[in-house]
């Protein structure tokens, strides 16, 4: 009888190890990468290259009060448990400063209580600004793996609440880190602000949108500094790189920004987006002249809204002339 209740105590145990590992199991995304099992931390250089240059985005492209250029780098190596930002989803109130303004006291304040609060921050790092559109920063990160992905935000500056940046993305490949991941980086709306331009004054989007990739094509509004309708999809403004370090260096000091000609870009050539011209719409017709009795001629005109750049569509006349009859004849 005691081998019998020994034996259903057995059987009990076993069924309850059994559904909790199924419980668990189901939590699992679908298609989610298997837990990460690397050994060890996985240590990384980072390198972020901005691509945005006047050849590759000729639109409204700012040169001065100020001109195109990166904020810092922000970022952080965590679980799944913390998001730092998310296409679709709403930012918190530090992704906003920093986004709109570039300050990150409210982001690191949040970064810093996830860590403490659900233990899902491992690491903080960041990388100093860009003075140009056109430039490389880099810096070095430690991930663990339990807290394998990456996040980082550096800002579009000036923009309303333009940034480019990584939403966890992990360095871990099942019992191994990766050896490089490089991604091409595009713009993102932070959702907080409505201006269309790079130079746009504050307009606070109220309600508060979520985050929308900005692409040739959308927002749909001519006005906007990325709204290029003749192109399938924006070329790269962006790229980072991140590199792992097989040997731990006992001494980093981060490496300042590398400036980088117009045209002699690192690692592969500028794009160039062709500009087409833009001219305001005619003018309302002149007075018809010439002598009474004989034909006259009257005009109108336009103007250039936006001079073309990159084999761009050249502009048209903008004068125009036609036959009349003139007016006020006695």
């Amino acid at each position: 009888m005691e081998n019998l209740m020994h034996v259903c105590r057995s059987c009990r145990a076993v069924g309850t190890l059994l559904l909790t590992a199924l419980s668990w199991s189901s939590c699992l995304p679908v298609g989610e990468e298997k837990v990460c099992t690397a050994p060890g931390l996985g240590r990384y250089s980072i390198s972020f290259t901005g691509k945005w240059s006047q050849t590759a985005f000729p639109k409204q492209y700012p040169l001065f009060r100020p001109p195109a250029q990166w904020s810092s780098l922000l970022g952080a190596t965590h679980s799944s448990d913390y998001s730092m930002w998310k296409k679709d989803e709403y930012v918190s109130n530090g992704v906003r400063d920093f986004a709109e303004k570039g300050e990150a006291w409210e982001l690191m304040k949040e970064i810093e209580a996830a860590g403490e609060k659900i233990q899902s921050v491992h690491s903080v790092f960041s990388a100093s600004a860009i003075p140009s559109g056109t430039g490389q920063t880099s810096t070095q990160l430690e991930a663990h793996s339990r807290h394998s992905l990456v996040s980082f935000l550096v800002r579009i500056v000036p923009s309303p609440d333009w940034f480019v940046g990584v939403d966890s993305i992990n360095l871990c490949e099942g019992n191994r880190w990766k050896e490089q991941v490089t991604l091409d980086l595009f713009p993102y709306d932070a959702g907080t602000d409505s201006g269309f331009t790079f130079s746009s004054p504050n307009f606070a989007t109220i309600p508060q949108d979520t985050v929308t990739e900005i692409t040739s094509s959308s927002p749909s509004h001519p006005a906007n500094s990325f709204y290029y309708p003749k192109l399938k999809s924006l070329p790269p403004i962006a790229r980072v790189t991140m590199m792992r370090i097989k040997k731990r260096q006992r001494v980093f000091v981060p490496t300042p920004p590398i400036m980088v000609r117009m045209g002699n870009e690192i690692e592969d050539a500028l794009s160039e987006t062709p500009l087409d011209c833009e001219v305001s719409l005619w003018s309302s017709w002149g007075l018809c002249t010439g002598p009474c009795g004989k034909t006259g001629a009257k005009s109108r005109t336009r103007y250039v809204h936006l001079q073309p750049a990159n084999n761009g569509t050249p502009c048209p006349d903008l004068e125009e002339e036609t036959a009349c009859e003139p007016d006020n004849c006695i």
